[in-house]
């Protein structure tokens, strides 16, 4: 066999590898067309913070006083706030930081929480125990009230809220993962790697914590819908994410009471625009979780 021939045949089987993908995604979608919707919401909001440039007809830090309360139509699709600023544009700029601080909390909460998770399975005993009790007293705060203590100590910005966010995730990804890197930790392979002589780190992090991804994308997604509801209720407390950056949460503070009769499209649209991100999240999380969970997936 010449190299063309194995160029060739590499090529061919990764087409094949790539086909299997997108079927797999078709099958998944097709078991699960809430999931499909709930991935065009998504798929929908990333292009929207991508492309936010483009799609925002105005500066969204703009304040035009001669245009303040201007009801939707030809010129403000969905009217303009107190500030005249444009709403639409605040809305695909707001899906940017949603998505920003969405991902980075729920990323680093669940990566610290598999970490975690698998060391304490890992090393058991004493240090299992310690670990364990150390992760209920921080689950037996509720999510935003946590966040809301963290970000009055450290003070309201992105940075923050991201931290006061990532916090509370991680006993909730360690207790899944732990349970789960048990059962790892009792494989042969496991044994076998510490007879090799291989390091905890190296056995951790290599052997245990690739078996126990499953759990750890299930929980990633459903993560990314809680961080945006809790980013978007600090906002809405005025400890979040601050003025001018657009933000959902924001823009209901600056209008769900004072306007919501007389000008009301000024908190019906962030609102609509929350519930769908936390809608579509939910959903696309739920879809993976039934696939990746082999207890729930149907023959």
């Amino acid at each position: 066999m010449t190299a063309a021939d194995v160029t060739t045949a590499s090529e061919i089987d990764e087409l094949r590898s790539q086909k299997n993908i997108f079927q797999k995604f078709a099958e998944m979608f097709r078991k699960q067309p809430l999931g499909a919707v709930g991935f065009a919401v998504v798929l929908a909001m990333v292009i929207m913070a991508i492309f936010a440039n483009f799609i925002s007809p105005y500066d969204p830090e703009l304040n035009d006083f001669a245009a303040m309360l201007v009801a939707p139509g030809a010129d403000y699709w969905l009217g303009t706030d107190q500030f005249g600023r444009d709403i639409m544009s605040r809305l695909v700029y707001g899906a940017r930081t949603a998505l920003f601080v969405g991902f980075a909390a729920s990323f680093v909460g669940a990566s610290c929480g598999l970490v975690l998770g698998v060391m304490s399975a890992y090393f058991g005993g004493t240090f299992d125990l310690i670990f364990q009790r150390v992760m209920d007293v921080f689950m037996s705060f509720p999510l935003i009230i946590m966040a809301l203590a963290i970000v009055s100590i450290f003070g309201p910005s992105t940075q923050n809220v991201i931290i006061a966010i990532t916090i509370p995730f991680i006993p909730r990804c360690a207790r899944v993962v732990r349970s789960n890197a048990l059962a790892i930790r009792e494989i042969p392979y496991v044994d076998a790697a510490r007879a090799l002589g291989f390091g905890h780190a190296r056995i951790i992090l290599r052997h245990m914590a690739p078996n126990v991804m499953a759990p750890f994308l299930i929980m990633l997604t459903s993560f990314v819908g809680q961080a945006i509801l809790t980013e978007a209720s600090l906002s809405y407390l005025g400890l979040g994410v601050q003025e001018p950056t657009p933000a959902w949460g924001l823009m209901l503070q600056g209008g769900a009471e004072e306007y919501i009769e007389s000008e009301p499209w000024i908190a019906i649209f962030p609102g609509v625009a929350i519930s769908l991100a936390v809608f579509g999240f939910n959903l696309f999380g739920d879809s993976v979780r039934d696939v990746l969970d082999p207890r729930l997936r149907t023959q």
